[in-house]
C-alpha cells in the first residue's frame, strides 16, 4: 500500500490532477514520504506521457491526412502535457535561464532563479525548448504515427528518471527554508533509485519491442549525454542543484531523447 501511497504524493506534487478529500486522507502526507514519492517521479512519467500520446495519436487520426496534420498533432499533444504538469518544468527551465543568463556570479543567479518573474533569457530558452519539442514531435509523426507516441511515452518517463541522478551526486543548494524541493533533495537511497529505474526500464523495453532497439538506444544515449552537460554546468556554475535545476534538466533530457529517436528515424 505504501507503494500507492507514494505514487500518489508525487502525482499529486508534479501534476495539476487533484488528490483531495477521501484519497487524499487516505494517502496522507510527511516529509519522509514526500522523499520516498521521488522513486516514483518516472511513474508520473507514464501518466504525462501517455496521455500527451493519446492526444497526439486521436488528433493525428481525425484530422485529414495533410503535411500539417503532425504538426497540429503535436502542438496539441504538448498543450495537453503542459496543462497536466502545471508547466512545473518549463517554468524550472525558465528560471534557470534567467539565473545562469543573468549572472556569472553564483549567488546572485540563486537569487534571481528565486524571483517568480520571467526575464529575457528565460523566455528565450521556454520558446527555443517549445520549439525543438514540438518540431521533433511534428517529424517524428510525419515518419511514423506509432514512433511519435513511443517517444512521447520514453521520453516522459526517462527524463522524470535522470534527475534523479543529480539528487544523488550534487548537494542541493536552493533556499532551504522555502524550496518545495528539499524535503524531495535531501536524499535519496538505492532502494528508491532502483525502483525508478524499473519505472524508466518498463517503459523502454515497451519502446524496443513495439518499434526498435535502435530508438531506445539512440534517444537513451542522448538524454544521458544531456543529463551529463546539465550536471557539469550546475556543479561548475552552483556547485549543487535547485528544484529548478531538476526541472530545467527533465525538460533538457526529454528535448534530447525526441532528438536522438530523430536521429534513428533517418
Amino acid at each position: 500500500m505504501n507503494f500507492i501511497r507514494h505514487y500518489l504524493l508525487a502525482v499529486q506534487f508534479f501534476t495539476r490532477i487533484p488528490i483531495t478529500g477521501r484519497l487524499a486522507q487516505w494517502t496522507g502526507f510527511s516529509t519522509a514520504m514526500l522523499r520516498a514519492s521521488a522513486a516514483h517521479f518516472p511513474g508520473v512519467g507514464w501518466l504525462v506521457g501517455g496521455v500527451a500520446a493519446g492526444v497526439y495519436a486521436l488528433v493525428f487520426m481525425a484530422l485529414p491526412d495533410t503535411l500539417f496534420t503532425p504538426l497540429v498533432a503535436a502542438v496539441l499533444s504538448t498543450v495537453a502535457s503542459v496543462l497536466l504538469t502545471g508547466g512545473f518544468h518549463e517554468d524550472g527551465l525558465a528560471d534557470v535561464a534567467d539565473g545562469l543568463g543573468g549572472s556569472a556570479d553564483r549567488q546572485r543567479a540563486l537569487e534571481i532563479m528565486k524571483d517568480s518573474r520571467v526575464g529575457a533569457f528565460g523566455a528565450m530558452a521556454l520558446m527555443l525548448a517549445l520549439l525543438a519539442k514540438v518540431s521533433l514531435l511534428a517529424m517524428l509523426g510525419a515518419s511514423d504515427l506509432l514512433l511519435a507516441c513511443a517517444a512521447l511515452l520514453a521520453g516522459h518517463v526517462l527524463s522524470r528518471g535522470l534527475p534523479l541522478v543529480l539528487i544523488r551526486v550534487l548537494p542541493h543548494v536552493g533556499d532551504a527554508a522555502s524550496s518545495k524541493s528539499k524535503p524531495l533533495a535531501d536524499q535519496i537511497s538505492g532502494p528508491a533509485l532502483a525502483a525508478a529505474f524499473l519505472w524508466c526500464f518498463g517503459a523502454m523495453v515497451l519502446v524496443a519491442w513495439t518499434l526498435d532497439a535502435t530508438f531506445f538506444i539512440a534517444g537513451g544515449a542522448c538524454a544521458g549525454l544531456a543529463l551529463f552537460w546539465m550536471g557539469r554546468l550546475f556543479e561548475r556554475r552552483l556547485q549543487g542543484f535547485t528544484g529548478d535545476a531538476l526541472g530545467a534538466t527533465q525538460q533538457v533530457c526529454e528535448i534530447a531523447f525526441y532528438l536522438g529517436a530523430a536521429f534513428a528515424a533517418v
